[in-house]
């Protein structure tokens, strides 16, 4: 199969450009409100989605089932491996890429083929702050 090149738009450039901004991953309202384009929650959807399937990007499933997205700058890297924790904070909700590795095992006969895993906490600023 013959992969298209997809072609670069504003509204695509503006979406990848936050959210490399601000290194965090972010929620489709979240980027919505903080964008400099106008753009609808379809269109951010549907950009998310292909920058996932691109590799550019990756989704993360908060424990309340909310979905953010952050720019996968070290995923392939030893710093930040394809399957890593993120750690949601409860007070400012932000949610961080943290470069520790999952190990785990599964029984027999199962075959991973991705995970999500979110720790839920403080994080070190509200934790100083408190």
């Amino acid at each position: 199969m013959i992969k298209m090149k997809r072609r670069n738009t504003p509204s695509k450039d503006a979406v990848l450009e936050l959210l490399t901004r601000t290194g965090k991953a972010m929620s489709r309202d979240a980027i919505e409100k903080n964008i400099d384009v106008a753009i609808d929650r379809a269109t951010i959807y549907r950009i998310l989605n292909r920058f996932c399937e691109d590799g550019q990007v990756h989704k993360i499933v908060a424990e309340d089932g909310k979905q953010y997205f952050a720019v996968c700058i070290k995923c392939d890297d030893k710093a930040f491996p394809q399957n890593h924790f993120h750690f949601r904070c409860t007070k400012c909700n932000t949610i961080v890429c943290l470069p520790q590795a999952v190990h785990f095992s599964v029984p027999e006969g199962y075959h991973v083929e991705s995970i999500n895993c979110v720790l839920t906490g403080i994080c070190k600023v509200c934790a100083k702050v408190t």
